[in-house]
């Protein structure tokens, strides 16, 4: 199964470089386990654009769709059997990059 895990952050950018390390060494334990998929920051959210097609013309909207004191500042995509193998593992993730972390399956593929 595969998790989608939100790096929670008031600010953007914001890792040390203590943190980028630790960060570089959790996400090669993860390769190393096979829980590895893929993994990125993002950047501000006020560069953000919210693009709206449901009406006959789109709507782009500049900014953040939420106005929140906390966003997603990165994210890590990992496989796991189950979910407490994916909480056991971003307990680390959390220590190496000192942030709160939101784990979240993703739904499975549609049925072909």
């Amino acid at each position: 199964m595969q998790y989608l895990v939100n790096v929670i952050d008031s600010r953007s950018e914001s890792g040390t470089a203590e943190e980028a390390v630790a960060i570089d060494a959790f996400n090669q334990r993860l390769v190393a386990g096979g829980n590895w998929v893929f993994a990125a920051g993002l950047a501000d959210p006020t560069v953000s654009t919210v693009v709206d097609a449901r009406g006959e013309e789109p709507i782009l909207t500049d900014g953040p769709f939420v106005e929140a004191k906390e966003w997603a500042a990165g994210f890590w995509i990992i496989e796991a059997p189950d979910l407490d193998v994916a909480l056991s593992l971003m307990t680390e993730g959390s220590r190496a990059c000192n942030r709160r972390l939101e784990v979240r399956p993703l739904l499975p593929p549609p049925a072909e």
